[in-house]
């Protein structure tokens, strides 16, 4: 189940296959803003959930901060990760056709990867759609703010106002629909974040969609959540 895409020892992934005709990838990117404090068992529920409904999923670990990670240590991770999926598929564990469809679903700041994968151009495996949760998705604005006391600037490194190769606002518009989900009620990360995000993609000609929530900043990750069931239907009418 677990495969590494690097050395070291963050740089793995949990590869779940489900029995018959897989519908595409989901790579899901856990939360935690970019701390390592926090690892892909936040994520371990909703790849559960979605290999039960016919997705394969890679269920991503990267470098953090406090274990290596941080600009550009992280992003680097990500896009090892999201490639090594074709190592994968070449190894037959991942089933024929499948890279046809991937999909980035990343919560919080993996939110922010998820959309800053979408975004990355030249690939080995390319991204064909994003679902952002709760996603910090303006990082000039979360630094700003001060999000998760002081994150933003511990990712960056201190490194000042991050430029357009961090920061997904400042990429638009990507080449793939994204999808940002969001409850006016988050308290961790501001509904605001999603909305300047969707505002300034869809003023440049981007294909970015609100998605309204209930649940704070954690009924996006609760599979018993309504929340979370808006976000299963809009990953399963993907085609």
């Amino acid at each position: 189940m677990r495969h590494s895409y690097g050395p070291d020892a963050h740089q793995l992934g949990e590869l779940r296959v489900p029995d018959g005709d897989a519908r595409g990838v989901v790579v899901v990117i856990h939360g935690g803003f970019w701390r390592a404090a926090y690892d892909l068992s936040l994520g371990t529920p909703l790849a559960v959930d979605l290999t039960a409904r016919g997705w394969v999923t890679w269920n991503l670990e990267y470098r953090r901060v406090g274990n290596g990670g941080g600009v550009p240590a992280t992003l680097d991770d990500v896009a090892a990760g999201v490639d090594h999926l074709a190592t994968l598929a070449d190894d037959g564990l991942v089933p024929p056709g499948s890279l046809d469809r991937v999909v980035v679903l990343g919560h919080s700041a993996g939110g922010h990867l998820a959309a800053w994968a979408g975004g990355r151009g030249s690939a080995r495996v390319p991204v064909t759609h994003v679902v952002a949760q709760a996603g910090v998705l303006d990082l000039d604005g979360a630094l700003r703010a001060r999000l998760g006391d002081g994150a933003v600037e511990a990712f960056l490194g201190g490194s000042g106002p991050p430029d357009a190769r961090v920061d997904p606002l400042q990429q638009v518009p990507l080449d793939v629909p994204v999808w940002c989900v969001h409850a006016p009620d988050d308290d961790t990360v501001p509904i605001e974040q999603s909305r300047a995000y969707v505002d300034r993609a869809t003023a440049v000609g981007g294909t970015a969609t609100l998605v309204e929530v209930t649940g704070g900043h954690f009924g996006v990750v609760d599979v018993a959540h309504d929340a979370w069931a808006r976000i299963r239907g809009l990953v399963e009418g993907i085609r």
